[in-house]
C-alpha cells in the first residue's frame, strides 16, 4: 500500500526559531521539530516532507505543485497568515485539506494577529502549543474522516 504524503510548510522567520523571541516561541529550533514530525510521521505510517520558505511566492508555488503528489498539507504561514490573498487563494486552489497552526497563542498577543486571512481556506486551526502545535497538526491530519 502507497504512504499518504503530507507536506508540510512553514512561512517567513521560522528558520529564526531558537534563536529569536525565545519567550515567545521557546528555544526549540525548526530543525528539531521537523525531526519530531519525522519520527511521528513513521509511527503513523505517513510520509512528510517539511520545507521553509520566508519567501509568499515559494509558499504559493508550493500549493500548485502539491495535488497529485500530497494528500495534505501543514502550513504555519507566519506573518503571511494576516494578509496574503494569495496564499488563501493558492490553498483554496489545490484542494487539499490544510491545517494552519501557529506555535504561539496568537489571541493573547498584538490585535493583528488576531486575524487570519488564510483560515477560511483551511480545514482547522491550531494555535499555542509550541512546537507542539505541529505534531498535533499531523495527528489530527491522519485522522482517517481527513487524509484519504
Amino acid at each position: 500500500m502507497k504512504k499518504r504524503k503530507i507536506l508540510v510548510l512553514s512561512g517567513p522567520n521560522l528558520n529564526m526559531l531558537g534563536k529569536r523571541e525565545i519567550p515567545v516561541y521557546g528555544s526549540e529550533t525548526l530543525g528539531e521539530i521537523h525531526d519530531e514530525m519525522y519520527l511521528l510521521a513513521d509511527k503513523l505510517s505517513v510520509e512528510i516532507t517539511c520545507s521553509q520558505h520566508n519567501s509568499e511566492e515559494e509558499l504559493v508555488q508550493w500549493f500548485k505543485r502539491a495535488p497529485g503528489e500530497f494528500s495534505g498539507v501543514i502550513l504555519n504561514a507566519g506573518a503571511y497568515t494576516h494578509y496574503s490573498q494569495a496564499l488563501c487563494n493558492a490553498i483554496k486552489s489545490s484542494r487539499l485539506p490544510c491545517i494552519e497552526v501557529h506555535m504561539s497563542n496568537v489571541f493573547s498577543r498584538e490585535e493583528f494577529r488576531h486575524k487570519s486571512v488564510i483560515a477560511s481556506a483551511c480545514i482547522g486551526y491550531i494555535t499555542g502549543f509550541g512546537g507542539r502545535s505541529y505534531t498535533l497538526a499531523l495527528r489530527a491530519m491522519c485522522d482517517e474522516k481527513i487524509l484519504k
